[in-house]
């Protein structure tokens, strides 16, 4: 059941993907709208994250779990990735935001979680390309490959979490006032938004050259585009934007000492260049300066009763104690597939990422193997080479 679940799951995602390239987001819009389904993505997310951190450890430590394939784990972990890449491309969209209801305390919280990660792995000088890619022989055993592969998704994972942090920001005029709150004053995102700011974590160098990830893998850039904003530069100061030059977020939010200093870091920032590229960071710099030599009001602590986020406590309340007898127990059931049923999710995968399908999804298009130029022709009897003409 829920591998059939999983494989909705990714069906929606890719077209999501396909409608959003092809302008036509509208109808799938509506029918999660309809059906209410935000929440319970939000919660399976959630679901999925308490997996990892609980039952996934306890899996790699089983000294008698040496599985005939590890395939099945690889999906559950890449479940998680599915969810708020689906999320990332429908939140774009206020109605989306808006259909989340008390959930969007969670979805917060959840990316909270993720950019505090972010931020202090970076801080650490901890990057993905560092611990990827310095053996790349190394023979890893199956624990070991799936460790490595939860560290790269988590990193993707949580660069998606940005995203979709960016574009709750953006209705910030509609989110409930406890959301509100927790975004400002619980978890102080603006502050930790300026840690990301201050440290980039999807920027690095290495052997002189500075590379940077987009579109999920890194590149080097070449001399004359270093100083160009990617597009995870620009949802961080977009969420600033609206975090910080809201009139109810300003109002809400306490400019102590700390967080004036910290926030007054981006001045270092806001570079011409950087703001030619972003006209509106003008009004982040006049703030910034007015903000310097004044001293604002504390918040009115007008709310008495708030709401708190129930999914993650919930979950973990419900199965407090259990973990271990849970991970012996989906060793025994999910994870020790037959050679026969592996064979049958091996057919059901193969249906749900077809081939065309896939090339829809990717980012290039093909090229000729001949000429190299773009390529609308395949052949017919190997199905892997591409060409342009006859």
């Amino acid at each position: 059941r829920w591998l059939r679940q999983h494989e909705c799951v990714e069906k929606l995602n890719m077209h999501a993907i396909l409608n959003a390239s092809a302008g036509q987001e509208l109808l799938l819009t509506e029918l999660l709208v309809t059906y209410t389904k935000i929440p319970v993505l939000i919660g399976e997310l959630i679901s999925v994250e308490i997996w990892k951190h609980k039952i996934f450890p306890v899996l790699c430590r089983l000294e008698d779990f040496k599985p005939r394939s590890t395939f099945p784990i690889y999906v559950v972990l890449h479940h998680e990735a599915s969810i708020i890449n689906l999320l990332e491309t429908m939140f774009f969209y206020k109605e989306i935001c808006e259909s989340a209801e008390d959930s969007i305390l969670d979805l917060i919280d959840y990316c909270h979680r993720k950019l505090t990660l972010l931020a202090s792995r970076s801080a650490n000088g901890q990057t993905l390309l560092g611990n990827g890619a310095r053996n790349p022989e190394a023979v890893l055993v199956p624990p070991q490959e799936l460790q490595k592969q939860a560290e790269t998704m988590e990193f993707e994972i949580s660069l998606k979490a940005l995203s979709v942090l960016r574009f709750i920001t953006d209705q910030v005029e509609r989110l409930p006032l406890s959301a509100l709150t927790r975004m400002l004053n619980t978890h102080n995102l603006p502050c930790l938004l300026v840690e990301l700011v201050e440290h980039c974590p999807w920027s690095c160098r290495e052997a002189g050259k500075l590379r940077k990830f987009e579109n999920g893998a890194w590149h080097v850039v070449p001399p004359e585009d270093q100083v160009k904003m990617t597009r995870l530069d620009g949802q961080v100061w977009l969420a600033l934007l609206n975090l910080l030059l809201s009139p109810e977020c300003q109002r809400k939010y306490h400019f102590d000492g700390f967080n004036k200093s910290q926030l007054l870091k981006l001045r270092a920032f806001l570079t011409d260049i950087l703001v030619d590229q972003l006209p509106n960071l003008v009004e982040l710099q006049r703030f910034l300066s007015h903000l310097a030599v004044t001293e604002p009001a504390p918040p009115k602590k007008d709310l008495v009763l708030e709401q708190v986020p129930v999914i993650w406590d919930h979950i973990l309340k419900k199965n407090a104690g259990k973990w271990e007898a849970i991970a012996k127990h989906q060793v025994k059931c999910i994870f020790s597939p037959t050679e026969e049923e592996l064979k049958l999710q091996a057919r059901r995968w193969a249906q749900t990422y077809s081939l065309d399908m896939m090339e829809a999804l990717a980012p290039d298009k093909p090229r000729c193997g001949v000429c190299g130029v773009e390529a609308a022709k395949r052949c017919s009897r190997c199905r892997n080479e591409w060409y342009c003409t006859r």
